[in-house]
């Protein structure tokens, strides 16, 4: 699945090559089998149309196991100019060298003239002196001294290049100018950038934005955090609220605010006003802005885009009534009092669903705690006092169940729990007469004479 994180540094990416007149590239680093399915590709493509990186406006997608004829090749030049050996030390073997599990590789085999074989890896030879410094637009000039840098393996004992190798060739071969990356790749920027020099060529502009972390500030992680681009898209986030949101996540935009139009921030950012603080993906904050986006929306575009929870198309689980009871007309007579209910699209089904089915679904727990002594009698006066309405409206359903409330001593909030956990099955939904308005007559009276039946 697209990692949030991976999209922010996509937005990143794709912004700042606009901002230079340059070109966005998308390769598909799928050289690790297990990682490597055709439709996690698809995912990632999906992912970033939806949030506006659209198929076609972009180099690509390049896939890495094309080009590991390339990454041999450049493996293969690196030993024959002495700037990396084989070794057969195992972990096991190192670790009983240096007496700790934590020390890297010492450098057993840099002179023993070992050539190459199966079980051999390839090492770099890191240069024992000086240091390596990595010129960030975000984080200045960090430094690191060459001493403390392993002699770090490039290609694996079977002759496969690792991932440092085949980025940096791949880079090369594809004239990449910038990367822009999380921080959490920098530790390996200075193997990197030996990688470049060492194959003679000048290394790319480097930038290393925040990591993004959850409320404990911990790494968002897929195995503990909800992570999934695709998985907040069938929640139904809006793509707006999601690329407004992710763009916050580092840098903000000019003035005290927050929601902006894309072209405010695709004008506004700049890579250098990133900070170098963790970023926090604040979930509930996510949500408080894309309720504001699905109010901005004009009602039209608010109704479609509620359609794919209303017809349960694409990846969205179909909602619990069936095609033919969906009634287009009822759910827009309704639409502007949900729009103004939900931060999610997929909460418009529990708060239209008694439109649509024979019956409402009953929350038993709100059933327990509203229907208590004295409902009984009440939904009986309300049914009478109902049945005896000339006009069908809401604010005459209003004012005669607020009389009927008054007769007992009862305010009207008190008056139409009962009401509303008859007909829509909830306590909590949209405005109660406005949907008795729509629903209609006959199908409110039916159901609140079926809850009486259940309390004799």
């Amino acid at each position: 699945m697209f990692h949030v994180g991976g999209a922010r540094s996509a937005l990143q990416n794709w912004i700042y090559a606009k901002q230079q007149g340059g070109v966005f590239v998308l390769r598909i680093e799928d050289t690790d089998a297990a990682r490597n399915k055709p439709e996690w590709t698809e995912g990632i493509l999906s992912a970033l149309d939806w949030i506006g990186i659209s198929r076609g406006s972009y180099e690509g997608p390049y896939f890495q196991s094309a080009n590991a004829g390339e990454h041999r090749a450049a493996a293969a030049r690196l030993y024959d100019s002495g700037r990396a050996y084989y070794c057969d030390c195992t972990r096991e073997d190192v670790q009983a060298r240096t007496g700790s599990q934590y020390q890297g590789y010492d450098g057993y085999h840099r002179d023993r003239g070992l050539g190459p074989g199966p079980g051999h890896a390839l090492r770099f030879r890191t240069p024992d002196e000086g240091a390596t410094v990595v010129v960030d637009l975000i984080r200045g000039e960090p430094t690191f001294e060459n001493k403390l840098i392993e002699d770090f393996v490039i290609a694996r004992g079977d002759g496969s290049p690792v991932f440092l190798l085949a980025n940096v060739v791949d880079d090369m071969t594809m004239g990449i100018t910038h990367v822009i990356r999380a921080e959490e790749h920098l530790p390996n920027t200075p193997k990197q950038q030996l990688l470049w020099e060492a194959l003679g060529v000048k290394p790319p502009i480097w930038a290393h934005v925040p990591v993004v972390v959850n409320e404990k500030r911990q790494k968002l992680s897929k195995r503990r955090d909800k992570v999934a681009l695709e998985a907040y898209r069938d929640e139904g986030y809006l793509a707006g609220a999601m690329r407004n949101y992710l763009m916050l996540l580092g840098w903000a935009p000019s003035g005290d605010r927050e929601i902006v139009p894309w072209s405010v921030i695709e004008d506004e950012f700049r890579l250098d006003e990133v900070n170098l603080s963790s970023a926090f993906f604040d979930e509930k904050k996510l949500r408080a802005f894309n309720g504001d986006y699905i109010r901005a929306l004009p009602v039209a575009e608010f109704i479609d885009a509620c359609q794919p929870w209303l017809t349960g198309t694409g990846t969205i689980a179909p909602p619990p009534w069936q095609p033919e009871e969906f009634d287009a007309d009822a759910f827009a007579a309704v639409a502007p009092l949900a729009q103004t209910r939900i931060a999610v699209l997929s909460e418009i089904v529990p708060n239209v669903d008694f439109l649509f089915l024979a019956s409402p679904l009953i929350d038993e727990a709100a059933w327990t705690k509203t229907m208590k002594d004295g409902s009984a009698e009440l939904l009986d006066d309300a049914v009478a006092a109902f049945e005896a309405l000339e006009s069908w409206d809401a604010e005459s359903l209003k004012s005669t169940l607020e009389a009927v409330g008054a007769e007992r001593g009862l305010k009207l909030g008190k008056t139409q729990a009962p009401v509303r956990v008859a007909v829509t099955g909830r306590t909590v939904g949209l405005p109660l007469f406005e949907s008795l308005e729509v629903l209609g007559r006959e199908r409110t009276l039916t159901r609140m004479r079926a809850a009486r039946l259940r309390l004799v």
